[in-house]
């Protein structure tokens, strides 16, 4: 049996960012650390993150907490985020993906330009996540967020468009936006659009439908919570129909494995990547098989 560890797997930049800063002050401090959200959407790694000291709170908590460290983490937050800081004596471990802070920045730039908001600032992204939260935030709750390329119809072409994306979006996705409203885009209007997908999660794609197509069974370690995770792994189901999404060790069907020569261990921006080892040292156990 032939178990291969995807080796362009695992956190991104951003990811290993955050928790670093999270590890650097749960080791150096005594005082307690929270952070704004999961710091990843990874259960597995919050757990051992809880376990050092790490304190998970979401935006209710953090509105009534004073005098306290709060980290943010690598998706973002919005200005309102920053603001109460201020007023509640909050010290900000601001661990913002450099990606997603410039992102940010961007779309904030354009919403100032346009004093009399006639332009329509459109950001290709998943309603309600933390991402697209913080950049909807620049914009003073005006910008609007289509899921799907087959949202896009719902703009008004006779206005103008400056369309952005949350960094970790399918590529292909936001070149069929971008093509639907080339087409549709009225005379009278201008549309500008700016390819903000972060390129080492863009990459990720074509190397993991490589991966998926050399083996004949594919575990996908991810959280459930997990955007990215969900895209790559419809990726590997695609290529390779016997792909299994799991989120431990634990899950692995022996079954799965039946009359199976090679097994290949991937996972998401946000899988860590002891995780994947564990896995591999699960399936080690189950088949009673060392490589």
């Amino acid at each position: 049996m032939k178990i291969e560890l995807d080796t362009g797997s695992g956190f991104c930049f951003g990811v290993t960012r955050a928790i670093g800063k999270a590890e650097e002050i749960l080791t150096s401090s005594s005082r307690p650390l929270y952070c704004l959200g999961d710091i990843v959407h990874n259960s597995m790694e919050c757990s051992r993150l809880q376990r050092m000291g790490l304190i998970t709170i979401g935006h209710k908590e953090y509105d009534n907490l004073h005098d306290a460290t709060v980290l943010l983490r690598a998706h973002g937050e919005p200005p309102s985020t920053y603001q109460k800081a201020v007023a509640n004596h909050i010290e900000i471990i601001d661990a913002t993906c450099p990606v997603v802070l410039h992102l940010q920045e961007r779309i904030k730039r354009e919403y100032d330009s346009d004093p009399l908001h006639r332009k329509q600032i459109v950001i290709f992204g998943k309603n309600g996540h933390a991402e697209v939260l913080g950049l909807v935030g620049q914009t003073h709750g005006t910008a609007i967020v289509i899921e799907h390329p087959e949202d896009v119809s719902k703009l008004d072409f006779n206005r103008d468009i400056s369309l952005y994306s949350q960094t970790t979006k399918p590529l292909d996705d936001f070149r069929r936006i971008v093509e639907y409203i080339e087409q549709h885009i009225s005379p009278d209007a201008t549309f500008k659009y700016y390819d903000t997908i972060c390129r080492q999660v863009a990459n990720r794609m074509p190397h993991i439908r490589e991966f998926a197509s050399r083996h004949d069974v594919i575990l996908f370690v991810c959280g459930k919570k997990s955007s990215n995770g969900r895209v790559l792994f419809n990726e590997c189901q695609h290529i390779n129909p016997q792909s299994y999404m799991i989120d431990s060790a634990d899950a692995i069907d022996v079954r799965w494995l039946t009359n199976c020569n090679s097994v290949g261990i991937c996972g998401a921006t946000s899988t860590p990547t002891w995780l994947m080892e564990e896995c591999k040292i699960r399936i080690e156990q189950l088949l009673g098989c060392h490589e």
